[in-house]
């Protein structure tokens, strides 16, 4: 499967204390870039998550974020710390002695006090196993979305393959016709220009510029080039810099087109096939 380097997957799921949600994108890149937004309760996490992320992934920015959110405890649950309670009144008694003008601690002051409730512990080194299962899900949906996107762009560039084709199919028969006509052209104006040279002299100046607009080779080439994307795209994987090398290697090809053409029909297919070629450059850029 050809795979986008863009995608999205975000999932969630509740657990004993609280929710856990763990969420994917990425975008295009050069190299596998991994940027992670993991809170620190969960820090221990993130190498077991770069590890699977890394055996799934080749190339793209991927930013990872693994949040937990605590679930709030039910009233039956709630109790107060009494210590803590002992402690705040003792004080607030001392500093009240000390200094009649200070405001007394409210019932809001005290319920909110950092501590007060008997706080769930959460352990979240045994977490480790949710977190990966959770995220097994999250990537499976994630590559799924990469791989749409990247059977749309497979499509795209065997169109633009399709269509330099045909390009290439119009206009190899008129270059032979063509070339002789301008052949022919040329010789009447040397015999003009060199007045007394021999035949032989005439012919073999032809003949050089008949090899330098020969185009033959060009045309063998580019359509070897295409027989590879074609192969390539069909492979599937991760292509992306395999199809944009062949991407240069057509360029040049249709550049070299353009410089030997001798009759503006060549000239241009040139600038049609480096229109397409770009256009598919542009896509293969989000290639995997």
């Amino acid at each position: 499967m050809i795979c986008s380097m863009t995608g999205y997957a975000v999932k969630t799921c509740d657990i004993e204390h609280g929710t856990l949600q763990l969420e994917l994108k990425s975008v295009n890149s050069r190299y596998l870039d991994f940027h992670f937004r993991v809170s620190e309760d969960l820090r221990a996490l993130e190498m077991p998550l770069r590890e699977l992320l890394a055996s799934r992934l080749t190339r793209g920015k991927v930013e990872c974020r693994l949040a937990f959110n605590g679930a709030a405890a039910r009233a039956d649950q709630l109790e107060l710390n009494g210590e803590l309670l002992a402690t705040l009144q003792a004080l607030n008694d001392r500093v009240r002695r000390q200094m009649p003008e200070a405001r007394a601690l409210s019932v809001n002051d005290v319920l909110r006090w950092p501590g007060m409730f008997g706080e769930q512990s959460v352990d979240y080194a045994a977490l480790g196993p949710q977190v990966l299962a959770l995220a097994r899900e999250v990537l499976a949906e994630f590559s799924a979305s990469r791989g749409r996107e990247g059977e749309k762009l497979a499509a795209m560039i065997v169109d633009r393959v399709h269509a330099m084709r045909d390009i290439v199919r119009r206009v190899a028969p008129r270059i032979p016709e063509a070339q002789a006509v301008y052949t022919d052209k040329l010789r009447q104006r040397l015999t003009e220009a060199l007045g007394g040279a021999s035949d032989e002299r005439v012919l073999q100046e032809v003949a050089v510029f008949a090899t330098r607009i020969d185009v033959a080779e060009e045309l063998t080439r580019l359509n070897a080039h295409l027989d590879e994307v074609e192969r390539v795209l069909k492979q599937g994987g991760a292509c992306g810099k395999r199809l944009d090398f062949l991407m240069q290697e057509l360029n040049r090809e249709a550049n070299t087109l353009g410089s030997k053409s001798a009759i503006t029909e060549v000239s241009q297919a040139s600038m049609e096939l480096k229109l397409l070629i770009e256009q598919m450059r542009e896509q293969i850029q989000n290639l995997e």
